[in-house]
């Protein structure tokens, strides 16, 4: 643990850098132990709160690491995975969180209804369920039941936003319809992936049980816009840019392509075909949530979050950059 504060105030030779760079560079953190203070909401610019490790700094800004903070009495008595979710962002209106790998968004109705009620309490709970303590534990009073606007995998991570209020909840929901939020993910693949636009209909099931892409007059219309952004000899990193947001968008259409999500076990295959080897030795599907745009549900301002890959997918990327070509 640090004894006292360290800070640096931001000259022209550093404008323009991240404050994960800066933490890096100049006050000596490991990358590992910069993104653990980014979010545990140790750093700060110019006495604000910092949760985003690729905010670009400014001259003149004062950048401050704060000592560890103990955690609240209460977080001693949450499930582990409701202590690794984030909040980045609370009002009266909505909620963005970071959501850690393994835990359901929102419990599905037919599941639910399959289990029937009295059953639920069985079953594990979801950010849903956990959130409320995460708020007061973190220290944010928010009044309202939440709402789940959007869903993204339990094994992936990433940014979500809920609503508090049934008016943000119609104003986001018009939004996802219409594809107008901002919603990028990271993604480690195997194989070397082109980077372009990928246009299909998704079905329910392609003919082996899976979804997938299939006649335009049964599926939905679904749109995914891939770049490159690091070629890691015999897998790559990807980032995908949805246009529209289907149930497994991204997923599907990797592993229709030939490149499957490193730790991808579903979407892995042709139809009735064998699985395509995997000698990443992902634990999970390496697919992370990072980037995230809307409009306010009040204010009307565009609002955006980055959101840095989880420690797995980060040890992954750096195991396969020592290993490539």
């Amino acid at each position: 643990m640090m004894r006292t504060p360290r800070s640096i105030v931001i000259d022209r030779r550093l404008a323009g850098r991240t404050i994960l760079a800066v933490l890096q560079s100049c006050l000596h953190l490991p990358r590992k132990e910069a993104l653990t203070a980014v979010r545990n909401r140790q750093v700060r610019i110019s006495g604000g709160v910092c949760t985003d490790p690729q905010r670009c700094l400014k001259i003149g800004q004062q950048v401050q690491l704060d000592k560890p903070v103990a955690a609240a009495a209460t977080d001693k008595h949450q499930p582990a995975n409701a202590r690794q979710v984030i909040v980045r962002h609370a009002d009266d209106q909505i909620v963005v969180v970071e959501k850690p790998a393994g835990l359901t968004t929102v419990r599905h109705a037919e599941e639910v209804e399959a289990l029937g009620r009295r059953a639920k309490k069985f079953l594990p709970p979801t950010l849903v369920d956990l959130l409320p303590g995460v708020l007061r534990a973190q220290g944010h009073a928010i009044k309202g039941r939440l709402r789940a606007v959007h869903r993204i995998d339990k094994e992936t991570s990433g940014l979500v936003v809920l609503a508090v209020t049934g008016e943000a909840e119609s104003h986001l929901g018009k939004q996802f319809r219409a594809h107008s939020t901002g919603r990028h993910y990271l993604a480690l693949v195997r194989g070397q992936a082109p980077g372009g636009r990928i246009e299909t209909h998704l079905v329910r099931d392609r003919g082996d049980g899976r979804r997938g892409s299939g006649a335009a007059s049964d599926g939905q219309h679904a749109v995914t816009h891939v770049r490159v952004v690091e070629s890691l000899g015999e897998f790559t990193l990807v980032e995908c840019r949805l246009e529209t947001g289907r149930t497994h968008q991204v997923r599907i259409h990797l592993g229709e392509g030939g490149t499957p999500l490193c730790g991808e076990r579903v979407y892995d295959r042709p139809p009735h075909g064998k699985p395509a080897p995997d000698a990443s030795g992902a634990k999970r599907p390496m697919l992370h949530a990072a980037f995230l745009e809307l409009d306010h549900p009040r204010t009307g301002k565009r609002l955006q979050w980055h959101a840095a890959p989880p420690d797995d997918m980060t040890k992954l990327l750096e195991d396969l950059r020592k290993t490539r070509p």
